[in-house]
């Protein structure tokens, strides 16, 4: 095996993965060839070493200061985009979103208290310029709470506006939507303010996340119909109108990690249990020995679309599309065939990832046995896209297989052996297995897994497959 880059892995999380210098072949291939895989995995040893870690993206470098790399407090990565929008990342519209700290604190912290009788006087309140929230208990009596600014805090607002407050515009998720560029949701149920992410200046460099955003008024308006109320300790507190859910998973994003408890998170950045449906007017039970603070792999979900929060640290962990690549040349260079036709399968490159390819392996789902693409197998008795193995004889669907190009999705550098099914989308059996039990909230109160990379509803008994390649013969 060819030696591995001496800072690879970095700080040796990843210490039992002989990655990128040694992959370990796939279980039920039959390799021998791969000639040229000594030479792919020592370009992929090189890359690692250059990058040293490093998550920077061409598009992200451009904020960095010319002798001096800025801090950077995490990233968003939007379930169901396979490392970019379908039409493509444009401005503060796109799959992934890294928060920098900012030159200049931005942070707000709560201050003055005004109980207010007349809509007049709450307007000159909220026309002050000042960052406020306002409650309004009943139409004769509004609770005002002003905002004064934060020198130890940097603030992230996440929404579906396009106005300038907004630092990372969301829109809604379409399941499967590689394969979707025109669909359009006729009603979005993403608040255009959802929620707030703010993260302390100073080391450990928390991110806490709140409900709701401030407007381009700097205010937040909680109306008469919206859940609010004041707390024993006389601060008030509510809930946007489809709320802001979070997850933390048990034991962080790693190989082990276990799903946690899907809980909402209220304007003033408190956890509760969740409400009986998206929209009901009763808040759930207060969970005093959770917080507001993400941590890696927190799952926040805005009603129409999931958000990965991944830290600095844990990026630096993670690999990178580089080492993705590294990784589709490996499987490529090692010539799986069809077992059937006999001609070498090939996953396409990562820019042509929508474009079915002549040489593009299938699979059936239902066994794992990987071909090239064939019109036999079809059953009079089963549905259109479901055919027979003429391997195995098993019945299932037969789809193409496309690699998992989303690096922020994968919880270690293993190699892509696993495919979610029904749509197919391949990579590493831990990262596989990990996203297969993750329950993603769907509409007002259903949970159901979905694949990182399309958002498609998995099923089967697994929800993801071991897959079966063949080497070459020769």
């Amino acid at each position: 095996t060819t030696e591995q880059p001496r800072d690879w892995p970095p700080r040796a999380p990843f210490a039992a993965v002989p990655f990128p210098g040694a992959l370990t072949p796939f279980s039920g291939w039959d390799c021998s060839g791969g000639a040229d895989s000594a030479g792919i995995a020592a370009e992929a040893a090189a890359a690692a070493a250059a990058e040293q870690g490093s998550m920077f993206s061409p598009s992200q470098e451009e904020h960095c200061a010319p002798n001096k790399e800025p801090v950077k407090y995490g990233e968003l990565v939007v379930l169901g985009y396979n490392g970019a929008l379908p039409n493509g990342d444009r401005g503060r519209r796109k799959s992934r979103f890294a928060l920098y700290k900012r030159p200049k604190a931005n942070g707000v912290k709560p201050s003055t208290v005004h109980v207010i009788s007349t809509p007049q006087a709450s307007k000159a309140i909220s026309c002050k310029g000042q960052h406020s929230i306002s409650y309004t208990l009943s139409r004769n009596q509004t609770v005002v709470v002003e905002y004064t600014h934060d020198k130890d805090t940097d603030m992230f607002q996440v929404g579906r506006s396009t106005e300038s407050p907004i630092d990372f515009v969301v829109t809604d998720t379409i399941s499967g939507s590689q394969n979707n560029d025109e669909a359009q949701i006729t009603q979005s149920t993403i608040s255009r303010f959802a929620c707030r992410i703010v993260c302390d200046r100073n080391e450990p460099y928390t991110a806490r996340i709140f409900a709701a955003g401030f407007d381009s008024s700097k205010n937040i308006f909680l109306g008469e119909k919206a859940a609010k109320w004041k707390n024993p300790d006389g601060h008030m507190d509510g809930l946007t109108t489809n709320g802001v859910l979070v997850m933390h998973p048990r034991g962080g994003f790693t190989e082990e990690s276990q799903p946690g408890v899907w809980r909402e998170i209220s304007v003033c950045g408190d956890v509760y249990t969740l409400r009986e449906t998206r929209s009901a007017q009763q808040r759930g039970k207060l969970v005093e020995t959770e917080t507001n603070v993400l941590q890696d792999g927190s799952l926040i979900d805005l009603c129409g679309a999931t958000l990965l929060w991944r830290t600095a640290d844990g990026l630096f962990h993670t690999p990178t599309q580089k080492h993705i690549e590294a990784l589709r040349q490996e499987i490529n260079a090692a010539r799986p065939q069809c077992p059937v036709g006999l001609n070498t399968l090939a996953f396409p490159s990562i820019n042509r990832k929508e474009v079915v390819e002549e040489k593009q392996p299938w699979a059936y789902l239902s066994c794992g046995h990987v071909h090239g693409y064939h019109n036999w197998g079809h059953r009079s008795d089963t549905e259109a896209n479901e055919r027979e193995c003429p391997m195995c004889r098993t019945v299932g669907p037969y789809v193409p297989l496309w690699l998992g190009c989303e690096a922020g999705f994968y919880v270690d550098a293993g190699p892509p052996t696993h495919a979610f099914t029904p749509c197919g989308h391949v990579c590493s059996e831990k990262s596989a297995k990990y996203w297969s039990q993750i329950p993603l909230p769907h509409g007002t109160h259903a949970f159901h897994a979905a694949c990182p990379f399309c958002a498609t509803q998995l099923l089967g008994e697994q929800n993801c497959i071991k897959l079966i390649f063949q080497g070459p013969v020769d």
